[in-house]
């Protein structure tokens, strides 16, 4: 087993929000080290936008620089690990990880992200971030007028729809199923010209993620080039939770202003605590939470 090693904090991930609270606690002279694993979950995504100064970057050299700028820092270290558990309290945490080392922390952060539970259609997963998308302010422009579709059900999909509609009006809803979406709502979606397909979906006729058409059971196909969906997600670090940090009713992390979760000395930031995935979110949320642990660190030693 690896020698013990003491921090001030020890961030559990080391994407953008984990990067930026590292980059905070840095330039606050403490000693942090980033644990991650290098899989985000961005990593299909070909180009990020919405992020001033980075639009159009591609996300892997966005993370690139930014470590590079954050292990400048002599107080910053990174290991490519897994964590695995935490123990202790407060001021007294200790992590250990896969390859057996064992790390001790004042702070903790978790910017781990969440696991995207992919429907089982052929092709989702592989156009998943790249033509299967989540967000009209990350990708939408790329797309507008394009075919686009809408993956959900219900009311919402009929509400997405009349939101994305702005981006396109070659809009159609695909429910793979029962549609369950309100006479009031169709009548208003018709208005538009915006078709509801209930038919089950068979796959996603794709080229290296671009989508081409959708094909459905009965082998009808409709041309389509992009596609809106919201995949249900679990948190993909359990450890907050075994750690007893609760969560909100829609399953992220719960934290306050300061992204404190409910546990003492444990923070979290990113995707994992707010369903706004961004880039420029994650920085932002990760700048926050270094400060915070940070200024928690340097009062509590006065």
């Amino acid at each position: 087993m690896t020698e013990n090693k003491n921090y001030d904090a020890v961030i559990i991930g080391g994407s953008y929000a984990g990067l930026s609270a590292a980059l905070s606690m840095a330039r606050a002279l403490k000693n942090v080290l980033i644990i991650d694993g290098q899989n985000p979950c961005n990593r299909q995504t070909p180009h990020s936008h919405n992020f001033i100064t980075q639009d159009g970057v591609a996300p892997g050299e966005i993370t690139k620089l930014a470590l590079a700028q954050v292990l400048a820092y002599p107080t910053a270290q990174l290991v490519i690990d897994h964590a695995l558990a935490v123990m202790g309290v407060n001021d007294n945490f200790r992590i250990a990880t896969a390859t057996g080392a064992v790390y001790n922390a004042k702070k903790l952060l978790f910017a781990t992200g969440i696991k995207d539970m992919m429907p089982a259609i052929p092709g989702f997963s592989e156009c998943w971030g790249i033509s299967i998308i989540h967000c009209p302010y990350c990708h939408g422009y790329e797309y507008h007028g394009k075919n686009t579709g809408i993956l959900m059900t219900g009311d919402a999909a009929a509400e997405h729809a009349e939101f994305i509609n702005n981006w396109t009006d070659k809009l159609t809803i695909f429910t793979d199923g029962d549609a369950s979406i309100s006479i009031g709502k169709q009548e208003s979606l018709a208005a538009k010209g915006i078709d509801i397909v209930e038919k089950k979906i068979h796959r996603f006729q794709h080229n290296a993620g671009q989508l081409s058409a959708i094909e459905f059971m009965d082998g009808e196909q409709l041309p389509l080039e992009a596609m809106y969906a919201k995949p249900a997600f679990t948190q993909h670090c359990t450890i907050p939770e075994i750690m007893g940090c609760s969560l909100t009713a829609a399953g992220y992390l719960k934290v306050n202003e300061f992204n404190k979760t409910t546990v003492s000395g444990v923070y979290a930031a990113g995707d994992n605590v707010s369903p706004m995935r961004s880039v420029s979110g994650a920085v932002a949320a990760g700048t926050l939470a270094g400060a915070m642990m940070s200024r928690e660190l340097i009062l509590g030693d006065f």
